[in-house]
């Protein structure tokens, strides 16, 4: 599912593979609320459809950003977790809503998250240490 990068400027190769309307979204979902299947992700507020999921998951297991594995206890179900790649990415998901949160309010009702007015470092650290402790549940 790689492809060919725009050029080999890194804001343009990030872009490439997390820059569409989607692929922050589902990271966020993941890494915030801690979903792991098909249907917890699908079931997000903008309301993603199936085969853009699917197409989406693909990509970002593509490029490392998350793998796929089976529940513990039912091997049947596939769950989708963060690789140390896709965790990296916490800083600019944090970043994202904080800006979202200072200069959206006029546009949209922007939903108010608890804590985003805290140190940065300590929301970045305290979202990494969650998906962190949830994740020790699966390896």
């Amino acid at each position: 599912m790689k492809k060919e990068f725009r050029s080999g400027c890194p804001i343009s190769s990030a872009l490439d593979v997390v820059g569409d309307k989607w692929s922050l979204l589902i990271i966020r979902d993941m890494l915030v609320k801690h979903k792991k299947t098909f249907k917890e992700i699908s079931n997000s507020d903008e309301k993603i459809a199936p085969s853009i999921l699917s197409a989406r998951l693909k990509l970002l297991e593509s490029y490392k950003l998350i793998f796929k594995t089976k529940v513990p206890d039912n091997k049947k179900e596939n769950i989708y977790l963060l690789t140390e790649k896709g965790i990296r990415l916490t800083p600019i998901i944090i970043e994202f809503s904080l800006w979202g949160n200072s200069n959206m309010q006029e546009f949209n009702k922007i939903d108010d998250i608890e804590g985003l007015n805290s140190d940065k470092t300590q929301i970045i650290q305290a979202v990494q240490d969650s998906y962190n402790s949830m994740l020790l549940n699966f390896r």
